[in-house]
């Protein structure tokens, strides 16, 4: 299966708009979640029970002075009103005809000019933080009905370059992140011009 291209017209209006991306979603389960799929990843492997909503949107989104180019989000949304939260709802289950576990959004107008690994490697970065809850044993969370319990993740490594320069790489707890970027990579050298949205946000 190819990798999905957001369309011309969201890309020519100079209009907002926020559009789902069924033939983006059925890729990103095909390539990377499936046991199966060409870059198959067992990290994402619990997404197998998930249901995902994808959408492209040409919405302009900067914080932090960078340009945000992808988000991933648990639902239903929670950070608003109670008039909010439901008008929300109520658009995602229109958009998806119910409401997904996670809703992943990308920026179309970045992604058309993305090469393929950088934009795996976006791909990627959104799915790692759609994870599975762990409940207080430090054990995968599981509710009544047996069906995981899925939860926003954070990042493995978040350090300062000045911390891991002045005491190394172990005492500043990034050894495992040092060796990865150190070794040749599995997939392709990619680069992300911009950030992730959920980066910036509250997560598990």
């Amino acid at each position: 299966m190819s990798r999905p291209y957001p369309p011309q017209a969201l890309l020519d209006t100079l209009e907002e708009v926020f559009a789902p991306a069924d033939d983006l979603r059925e890729w990103i389960s095909a390539t990377f979640i499936d046991a199966e799929g060409e870059l198959s990843n067992p990290d994402h492997a619990h997404l197998a029970e998930a249901s995902i909503g994808v959408l492209w949107t040409n919405c302009d989104n900067s914080r932090n002075m960078r340009s945000v180019i992808g988000q991933a989000e648990l639902m239903p949304p929670m950070a608003m009103g109670k008039w909010q939260r439901a008008r929300a709802i109520q658009q995602i289950e229109e958009w998806f005809d119910g409401l997904p576990d996670f809703l992943l959004t990308f920026s179309a107008p970045s992604a058309a000019t993305m090469d393929d690994a950088s934009f795996c490697a976006l791909v990627e970065h959104e799915l790692y933080h759609c994870a599975q809850k762990l409940d207080r044993y430090g054990m995968l969370a599981f509710n009544k009905e047996g069906k995981p319990v899925f939860a926003i993740r954070g990042h493995d490594v978040e350090e300062f370059v000045g911390v891991v320069s002045r005491y190394g790489a172990g005492a500043s707890g990034v050894s495992e992140m040092v060796e990865a970027a150190n070794r040749r990579p599995s997939i392709g050298i990619a680069t992300i011009a911009g950030a992730c949205g959920t980066c910036n946000l509250k997560v598990a």
